[in-house]
């Protein structure tokens, strides 16, 4: 959540900061702010809203420094004003802050107690009150800074510019990213390097606790020791192109588009095509035929690609899983055990949650391997192994293309654990591969129902509750579904696996609840049929998702979408496409921001 853009140039920057600001748009935000220094004055504009009301207000008063921050801001405490917006001064000291200081009213108390007035309700304007304290007490800009950081609790990543020092930008990082760009004559910062990379592709990551002082020549960098330290720099493979729609209405219907080839990209990278085998990489510092205990870790639509993982090892590898939801797990202190593996999963790999669950693990001695869509993050830097998954660029906050590739990582994985433990022979090993490599020709099938599925959305747009039922392996397709509808259509959705409808979501049946039922012709169809009468009988909307030479499925209520048929295994990778479809054809006849949802950030990187 929340962008940050810092630069030292050699020519006006305001123009380049908003640019970089919007490559950071996927992150979600709801105001959004520059500030530069120009002959020893500090230039301010902000705005509520979108980008382009900062750009207005530019246009009306444009800033001319050479140095600048920017900020968008996702609202945590107080409104989304532009008062509230970033950044904050307070005298000769300007600041922006992803995070939350969790310390804050302690603080401002300790701050108004010695005078202090503050202007807005957000907890930053404490962090720019305790440096401006410390400077006029006669401290350094670098010893203002250091004495600030120690007194603040929560995580956070600040940039911070002096009136008086237009050679100086300062950063720091707790659990929130921070990456330092190194260009010619000129320095950068930024939250990812995305934002940077149309600057520069030298990258130098903050390592957690880590703040540095930079000039347009010089970097200090200081560990959270207070110790000067050195972080090796790397070369970032973001591209410096501004990631676009295409022919698409949003980000979110490009990116639906594109499952089939980046699934495709994925099994690339992780499937031996010629041999129907999975490779396992041989820097596995484990083998799977020894380890007592897989735990799996993540949050919102990762979490349901974790479930999805808990069906197919245990199945399959014959290897117990436990799933959490990554914010319930690092604070139960689970036990583990000492022959264990943990796999960490998330989309940016700098979900707080997530980071904090691979950390504990890491302290009770487990094996940790991260599942990843941005090699350069924070998760993907400290986890044992990483197994990355090839979705390029996800912009729509609403996590789609992800989504499958962490699938087809997981599915990868769940096989080759398989063989190693000895528990399905090549032969099924073969059968599976050869499955997963026909699921991007599958998906692309269900693509070409889009107007289909369009035409059923329009319907389900009316209701105020949607039901999503699913059995075994597509149950957490169906949570997975209802996550999707709620995000961005606004309409509150459930899912369930479908043996627990008689056991309380029944009663909210009727004929103004639509009822979606993902129902594979596997074991378990016959099952799911019996749930769908029972939700007819009572007068439900039923929509069907399931093969079209699916038997007993013929039923005058039921709106059907069919679905290839292919092996139970990739069921989740293919019943994942409509479900995505309904909440993002609902989302756009309702009207709503699709690819920026109300209150919802991309990278959720505070608790």
């Amino acid at each position: 959540m929340c962008g940050i853009v810092g630069i030292l140039g050699t020519k006006p920057v305001a123009a380049d900061i908003v640019d970089a600001l919007r490559r950071l748009e996927y992150r979600g935000y709801d105001s959004a702010g520059i500030a530069t220094l120009e002959n020893g004055k500090i230039g301010r504009r902000r705005a509520p809203g979108k980008l382009r009301n900062l750009e207005d207000r530019l246009r009306e008063s444009p800033l001319d420094g050479l140095a600048g921050i920017g900020h968008t801001r996702w609202a945590t405490h107080g409104a989304p004003t532009e008062g509230n917006a970033h950044p904050h001064m307070v005298g000769d000291v300007v600041i922006v802050h992803n995070g939350i200081i969790e310390n804050f009213a302690e603080l401002k108390q300790e701050l108004i107690a010695d005078g202090a007035t503050f202007e807005t309700q957000t907890d930053t304007e404490v962090v720019a009150q305790l440096v401006a304290r410390a400077r006029a007490g006669g401290m350094s800009p670098r010893e203002a800074v250091r004495t600030t950081l120690a007194r603040l609790e929560g995580a956070f990543a600040l940039a911070i510019m002096f009136r008086d020092e237009p050679d100086l930008l300062i950063g720091a990082r707790k659990g929130a990213p921070l990456a330092v760009g190194h260009g010619e004559g000129q320095m950068f910062i930024g939250s990812d390097a995305m934002a940077l990379a149309p600057f520069t592709n030298r990258i130098t990551y903050l390592e957690d606790g880590d703040w540095v002082a930079l000039t347009r020549r010089s970097m200090e960098l200081y560990d959270v020791e207070g110790r000067q330290t050195v972080r090796p720099m790397s070369f970032s493979q973001v591209s410096s192109n501004l990631v676009d729609k295409g022919n698409h209405r949003h980000f979110m219907a490009k990116e639906i588009a594109e499952q089939p080839e980046v699934v495709g990209h994925t099994l690339a990278e992780y499937v031996d095509f010629a041999e129907r085998k999975i490779r396992l990489p041989d820097k596995l510092r484990f083998d799977f035929a020894k380890l007592d205990r897989l735990t799996i870790t993540a949050c919102g639509t990762a979490a349901y690609a974790g479930l999805v993982a808990k069906y197919w090892f245990e199945r399959f590898a014959r290897l117990p899983v436990e799933v959490d939801i990554a914010s319930e797990f690092r604070y139960r202190e689970a036990p583990l055990p000492k022959n264990g593996l943990a796999i960490v999963i998330s989309q940016s790999g700098e979900t707080a949650d997530t980071l904090a669950a691979l950390r504990y693990c890491k302290s009770q001695g487990q094996h940790t391997l991260a599942i990843v869509n941005v090699p350069e993050s924070t998760i993907a830097r400290e986890a044992e192994i990483v197994f990355r998954t090839y979705a390029g660029p996800e912009i729509g906050v609403a996590s789609t293309k992800a989504f499958t590739c962490q699938l087809t990582v997981l599915a990868c994985l769940a096989i080759g654990a398989a063989r190693q433990r000895g528990a399905i022979s090549a032969e099924k090993e073969n059968e599976l591969v050869s499955a997963l490599v026909e699921a991007p020709r599958h998906m692309a099938e269900i693509l070409k129902q889009e107007k289909h599925v369009a035409d059923i959305a329009k319907q389900i747009s009316h209701a105020r509750d949607v039901l999503f039922l699913g059995r075994g392996i597509n149950y957490p397709i169906a949570l997975e579904g209802a996550l999707k509808l709620k995000e961005i259509s606004y309409i509150h959705a459930e899912g369930y696996a479908a043996g627990e409808l008689k056991h309380g979501p029944i009663a909210l049946i009727d004929e103004t609840v639509p009822v979606i039922v993902i129902a594979p012709r596997d074991e378990l169809y016959e099952k799911t049929v019996s749930n769908m009468e029972e939700v007819a009988a009572r007068g439900g909307r039923i929509v069907l998702l399931t093969e079209a030479d699916a038997a007993g499925a013929a039923h005058d209520r039921f709106e059907r979408i069919s679905i290839p048929h292919a092996n139970p295994f990739i069921s989740p990778l293919l019943y994942a496409v409509p479900v995505q479809l309904l909440a993002y054809h609902a989302a756009v006849i309702i009207g709503t921001d699709v690819d920026q949802p109300r209150n919802l950030a991309k990278s959720v990187t505070v608790e």
